[in-house]
């Protein structure tokens, strides 16, 4: 008689896990972890790494911490990629494998990884909530890729402990300026590396505003932008200041001249020769009296802690009622007097850096309100001035009416004195009368001196009238006298 045997229930299931592995082997869908030949195992380390793999390996232990799969064939990364949850893994490796392909849902069973290395694969874009799982995440890699768009609003989201985003050498072409600036999406954000992509334009007055400790770690060096004096005031204060974005790679940080053809120059060399910019100097900070300014102590750092020292190097006390510095470390001064002019020292400590910045303070013998009204009154004069010269301009060249239309000018020329105004005589025939003579001959007298009748270009030089009337008596009794044939009686 023949009795069915049926095994425990531990027994079954020990058979068809090796009954499922052993088929999945033989059509070649899953490669079993093997630490003997195709992986190394150590501890919770396990590296597969340069074993032309096609698919990670499974199953992997739950142990594992950090995972090594680059240098391998995996283009694709599936969300069955791993089916269980890897509690414990921190950090993946896939760089150097061809990898174009992520799944939306790649993420999910390693929601606790700190450090993802992506780099130098074939990935062309950043779907939307790809590394949402991925809330712990701290480092991402995705530089030397083949990377040209981003989703400027959920390509990151969901990284809210992402400290390092590494997107270096890839086709991207609008500078994802919003990653840095609006802090309420990556706060802890300290790097960002964009440099040697397609970037044509930078809006610098928004770089320019944001904290010294972004500016420190945001490359952007060795993209395509055009030289302009904008670029160039942008660099050469970020290494006037000693960032490190700029102060490691000072060579790199190049733009291209306008023309054809199209050359490549250090942007810090604008000024020298190709666009004569202005030279840029760290300015003082100017203020007036009565004034409430407050000092930045702008580091490298974000964490520090800040101290003042006020000019002569005086520590900052609580009596002093016109100084105080504010919870953010800053401090604000005013209202101002004339000696609070000096040079105030911010000292900021930090876990990596100590840093010691001078500010100097320079105040005005005046308040601005007294600026101002030296500014108008300036204006004033000048307006005046303009129109003082406007009015002479009228006055020589807008006359309303000049001696050609004046009124009895028509009436000169018939008056019977005219001869008297007269410029030319004609002398062609000299003679040598008297003037009594001519008096004779035309009963008429001119009024010209006989000594100097005679000008320039034959010019004859009038009398005054006032002379000419006071002996013309004198004239006509004269010539009557003579002329008379009448004797005279005594």
């Amino acid at each position: 008689m023949w009795r069915l045997y049926i095994p425990h229930r531990s027994a079954l299931r020990s058979i068809f896990l090796l009954v499922g592995l052993l088929s999945l082997h033989a059509s070649g869908q899953l490669m079993g972890l093997d630490c003997q030949k195709t992986c190394v195992c150590a501890s919770d380390i396990i590296s597969c790494s340069d074993q032309n793999l096609t698919n990670p390996p499974v199953p992997l232990p739950k142990y594992t911490s950090v995972l090594d799969l680059s240098f391998n064939s995996i283009g694709r990364l599936r969300a069955e990629w791993t089916p269980v949850v890897l509690s414990r893994l921190h950090m993946l490796l896939l760089g150097h494998n061809g990898l174009f392909f992520l799944s939306s849902e790649a993420f999910v069973h390693v929601t606790q990884l700190r450090y993802l290395d992506l780099s130098s694969n074939q990935l062309r874009q950043l779907d939307e909530y790809m590394f949402e799982p991925l809330e712990n995440l701290e480092v991402l890699l995705l530089y030397k890729n083949s990377i040209s768009q981003i989703d400027r609003s959920a390509a990151f989201s969901g990284l809210v402990s992402l400290q390092k985003l590494y997107l270096s050498h890839n086709r991207i072409s609008r500078f994802p300026l919003e990653l840095v600036k609006e802090r309420s999406r990556m706060e802890t954000l300290t790097l960002l590396d964009v440099s040697s992509n397609s970037i044509k334009a930078l809006a610098f007055h928004e770089l320019q505003a944001l904290p010294a400790w972004i500016k420190n770690g945001l490359y952007y060096h060795n993209n395509s932008l055009p030289c302009t004096c904008d670029l160039y005031d942008v660099v050469a204060r970020w290494y006037l200041k000693d960032l490190s974005s700029v102060v490691d790679f000072k060579d790199e940080h190049t733009c291209v001249l306008p023309g054809q053809p199209k050359r490549t120059v250090v942007t810090l060399d604008l000024d020298k020769a190709y666009l004569n910019c202005s030279e840029v100097k760290m300015s003082d900070r100017e203020a007036y009296l009565e004034q409430s300014v407050v000092l930045d102590c702008d580091t490298k750092q974000r964490d520090t802690v800040k101290s003042w020292a006020l000019p002569g190097n005086i520590p900052v006390s609580s009596t002093n009622k016109s100084v105080m510095i504010l919870p953010d470390g800053n401090l604000q001064l005013g209202p101002l007097k004339e000696d609070d002019s000096g040079v105030y020292t911010c000292y900021a400590i930090g876990d990596t850096l100590n840093e010691t910045l001078f500010i100097t303070v320079v105040v005005f013998n005046t308040t601005a309100n007294a600026g101002l009204e030296n500014l108008k009154t300036a204006y004033t004069t000048l307006i005046a001035c303009l129109i003082s010269i406007v009015m002479v301009f009228i006055y020589l060249y807008l006359t309303p009416c000049r001696c050609i239309c004046c009124p009895g000018h028509d009436l000169d020329k018939d008056d019977s004195t005219g001869s008297l105004h007269s410029s030319t005589v004609n002398i062609t025939e000299p003679h040598q009368d008297t003037g009594l003579e001519r008096g004779n001959e035309g009963g008429k007298d001119f009024p010209y001196d006989t000594k100097d009748s005679m000008e320039q270009n034959g010019r004859l030089k009038p009398k005054g009238e006032e002379d000419w009337k006071e002996g013309s008596s004198k004239r006509k009794a004269s010539v009557s006298s003579v002329s008379s044939d009448t004797p005279m009686m005594v």
